[in-house]
């Protein structure tokens, strides 16, 4: 058992653990409504590895992975991750969420696609849950930006971190955001109609799917609290607290030929080139989904 703190529940097979923060609070009502991002009726343990394979850093991700590792996800959300993470290893495997609604519904896939090196925790962020250095993998990607102290947050999930173990962590990016915050507006003025237009993620999603489609708006357009920054913040980060850099999505070199294997040690390149990436996310696919940007650490 990686938890330290015995000040827990359990309710259907999820330790609980009470949440005190009001902004946790806050986002975890959010969420609880429209959990994202969620299953569809017919996702099963193949096909969840089928999707998770086809996108080629998951893939490359778990590859590296291997097995007989521990490896927890801060920000589970509905644990498609953990799930595909789980599946066919020997690992143990956290997933964490402010959520219980979300986690149900983690917890029911694995639950009914016999999945059963995976544990469910619902928790605060910033809460000292887990024992220092017992994980080999922490993954936090898109939560951070959703809480009242993002660095404060990083410091709190690489405790579990072991040495020589790998943090990835990823954030809206400041620059590269800049065509979601615009349509912000617009939804804002114009409403749903307009934004199923404009956001190229809505126009290529099934029109019957209204579930993902309000969730997505919702993570989006809506969210109460949310955050952006910039490739030269998270490596100061890293520095900060003894993680070298390995790697990042989208790469930070210009230069550097880009392979599939993200794990793979990189050059942080040059302060300008990292802007001319940021910049060029405006305009490619980063942009259009959200601009997210993937930083990746070793802990030394």
């Amino acid at each position: 058992m990686k938890i330290k703190n015995k000040n827990y529940t359990i309710n259907d097979e999820i330790i609980n653990f009470k949440i005190h923060s009001p902004t946790t609070a806050k986002v975890k009502s959010f969420y609880e409504s429209d959990p994202f991002p969620n299953y569809e009726v017919n996702d099963s343990q193949q096909k969840i590895l089928q999707v998770g394979d086809k996108n080629v850093f998951l893939k490359s991700l778990k590859n590296f992975i291997g097995f007989n590792k521990s490896i927890i996800e801060f920000g589970a959300g509905t644990c498609q991750l953990s799930n595909y993470l789980a599946i066919g290893t020997n690992n143990t495997v956290y997933a964490f969420d402010s959520s219980n609604e979300s986690l149900k519904i983690g917890k029911n896939f694995s639950k009914k696609s016999n999945i059963n090196n995976i544990a469910f925790v619902e928790g605060d962020i910033f809460d000292e849950i887990f024992h220092e250095e017992v994980f080999d993998f922490v993954i936090c990607n898109g939560v951070l930006h959703h809480t009242k102290d993002p660095y404060g947050g990083f410091l709190n999930i690489i405790k579990s971190l072991k040495k020589e173990g790998y943090v990835l962590v990823g954030l809206y990016n400041k620059i590269g955001r800049v065509r979601t915050k615009i349509r912000k507006y617009i939804y804002k003025l114009l409403g749903k109609r307009v934004i199923m237009i404009l956001d190229p993620v809505l126009r290529k999603t099934d029109k019957d799917s209204h579930d993902k489609i309000n969730a997505w708006i919702k993570d989006q357009y809506q969210h109460p609290v949310e955050s952006t920054h910039t490739f030269d913040e998270i490596l100061n980060w890293f520095k900060s607290n003894n993680i070298e850099f390995i790697n990042s999505i989208p790469q930070c070199s210009l230069l550097e030929p880009e392979d599939e294997n993200f794990l793979q040690k990189k050059s942080k390149a040059t302060f300008i080139e990292r802007i001319l990436i940021q910049i060029t996310m405006i305009f490619n696919r980063f942009g259009s989904e959200g601009a997210i940007f993937i930083l990746i650490g070793k802990k030394k």
